[in-house]
């Protein structure tokens, strides 16, 4: 057999976000932030053993990360280019099937506002990076100078995402909407801000956020008058 040059071995990493129950944790730390080992171990549906054993080679990977407090331990993806990784691999799944009410509300709550790790994703997301192209603020995957201005008026911090050294405003395919949300650095930052105004709170779903009254009266301020219900556009 002819040995054939690889730029990169991608089969082990491939394997180890391939099994399972590591891939259950691995969409579960997508929300951006940091779960013990417990939590994980429910969410995936194994023992506290099983689970611990999942970490420590998802760690050795560089797929995960290790954040202490005291005595406790836990755990977060590795940065924005595994979830960038996951995200992609989602489009190319296929969606679970959903055997509950309990399930189907999940599932609404996720298609409606999302973090996909760090930046808004969902129908809100759409809706925030249409909004902005429609308004002339966004243009062929850039900033323009009257969108610098509207985000640099709702507190983001424009110049940091921009002096980042991921991609600045990238589009990022939505894997439930089949339609782009604001990605990259200035994503981050602006999903940000709309958590620490308030707009958005996360909510018990993991990875879901909700939209408060605060954030509807705020974002059809921003947008002359458009209005969000419950991450929906109302158009």
């Amino acid at each position: 057999m002819e040995y054939i040059a690889r730029d990169a071995t991608i089969a082990p990493i491939a394997a180890l976000i391939a099994e399972p129950t590591r891939a259950a944790m691995l969409t579960a730390l997508l929300g951006g932030r940091a779960l013990a080992a417990g939590e994980l171990a429910r969410i995936s549906g194994v023992s506290a053993a099983t689970a611990s054993a999942h970490l420590a080679r998802m760690l050795d990977g560089g797929l995960i990360g290790v954040v202490r407090q005291g005595r406790h331990r836990y755990y977060r993806l590795a940065g924005h280019d595994v979830a960038e990784v996951l995200e992609v691999l989602s489009r190319f799944g296929t969606r679970p099937p959903v055997r509950s009410l309990r399930q189907s509300r999940q599932a609404r709550m996720l298609e409606e506002a999302r973090t996909c790790y760090d930046h808004l994703a969902g129908r809100a997301g759409v809706w925030l990076l249409d909004r902005l192209r429609d308004g002339g603020h966004y243009a062929s995957g850039e900033l323009t100078g009257a969108g610098e201005r509207l985000l640099t008026g709702l507190g983001v911090d424009v110049a940091s995402a921009r002096g980042s050294r991921r991609r600045f405003a990238p589009e990022c395919l939505d894997w439930t909407e089949r339609r782009s949300h604001l990605g990259g650095a200035l994503g981050a930052a602006v999903t940000g801000v709309l958590l620490e105004r308030g707009w958005y709170l996360r909510g018990t779903v993991p990875r879901a956020v909700i939209l408060t009254d605060a954030g509807r009266e705020g974002l059809a301020a921003l947008f002359s008058g458009k209005e969000l219900t419950s991450g929906t556009p109302i158009t």
